[in-house]
């Protein structure tokens, strides 16, 4: 094992811990085009989501510990979103509210498959830095963040903490810059002074994220970008479907080809890919092999309806090829 490899193969340490947003996805797929005042018909399906929820969720799917670190509120969608997240095997670690709801997501997508989302402000926006496990916290080999802890103050400031203590004591960081919209809401430049502030590992923006934070539209431009910024960091941009490009401190840059699965649904897909990524990442190090397995993880998700699709014997497929025993 290289020097690389035995700093960042945490086996031996504490599990991946994901902090941020659980709530419960109402996920519409409109026969046709909704007008004002019409009706339709369409498919509808709830389910636990949030980001950093269901990226925790693919990490365990794909074979890792994993644990979950969030706020939700004392309803029955939190009671549901919290079955499911024990259902994936993820360790919850949740912070119960009697004055905040669990947050709601509506996806809309469209005959393309693309995604909108409306984010309702719930529990999970409401996490404080006291509320915090922290020995949890202290006992992670990995920390995962989302930029929607980040984009107002709560949750900012207790992720700030997690990320801190969990630094502190030796894990590896990551992050997901969020929503190029929300980005653009809050301001390039007071996001970008957030994100300068986390001592992040990794970094896993989309093609529409990389162009908020960098100004460039071209990926190979924005890479470069991204990695003067943030030199100490392995930058792993998602390209939808064209695949992955990721360039590191260790790694030269490289692309990994996306699959060719025919997306349905592209709800979810990011997380899939990180969940998936982080997984293999943690167990030796090796960039190019966990950029493998993601996209194949993230095609199998967007060929399927829902970001937490039921594991079938195609996924398992694909996650044995990679870790033998893992999804059996």
């Amino acid at each position: 094992m290289t020097q690389d490899q035995h700093k960042h193969g945490r086996g031996v340490r504490g599990p991946l811990v994901s902090l941020g947003d659980l709530a419960w996805d109402v996920l519409a797929k409109p026969d046709t085009i909704l007008m004002a005042g019409g009706d339709t018909t369409g498919r509808l399906e709830l389910s636990g989501g949030g980001s950093a929820a269901n990226l925790a969720v693919w990490a365990s799917r794909a074979g890792y510990p994993t644990a979950f670190v969030g706020k939700i509120g004392r309803d029955r969608f939190g009671e549901l979103a919290t079955a499911e997240l024990e259902a994936e095997g993820v360790e919850g670690h949740l912070v119960l509210s009697g004055e905040h709801r669990t947050g709601v997501i509506l996806a809309l997508i469209d005959q393309r498959g693309q995604r909108a989302m409306l984010t309702g402000q719930g529990a999970d926006w409401e996490l404080l830095p006291g509320e915090l496990p922290r020995e949890v916290l202290v006992g992670a080999g990995h920390l995962h963040l989302t930029a929607w802890s980040l984009f107002r103050d709560p949750p900012r400031a207790a992720a700030l903490e997690a990320a801190r203590i969990a630094k502190a004591g030796g894990a590896t960081l990551s992050l997901d810059p969020g929503s190029f919209q929300m980005i653009g809401q809050m301001g390039r430049e007071s996001f970008l002074e957030i994100v300068d502030a986390i001592p992040f590992d990794v970094i896993f923006p989309n093609e529409d994220e990389a162009h908020a934070m960098s100004g460039c539209t071209d990926p190979d431009r924005a890479l470069d970008w991204l990695r003067g910024r943030y030199p100490h960091a392995l930058v792993v941009l998602k390209l939808d479907e064209e695949g992955a490009l990721l360039e590191g401190p260790a790694q030269p840059r490289t692309r990994v080809a996306a699959t060719r699965d025919r997306l349905i649904d592209a709800t979810g897909a990011g997380d899939s890919f990180g969940g998936a990524f982080l997984a293999e990442w943690l167990r030796h190090g090796d960039a190019v092999s966990a950029a493998r397995l993601a996209v194949q993880v993230g095609g199998w998700v967007v060929a399927r309806f829902g970001a937490r699709p039921p594991a079938d014997a195609e996924l398992q497929a694909r996650l044995a090829a990679f870790r033998p025993g893992v999804g059996a």
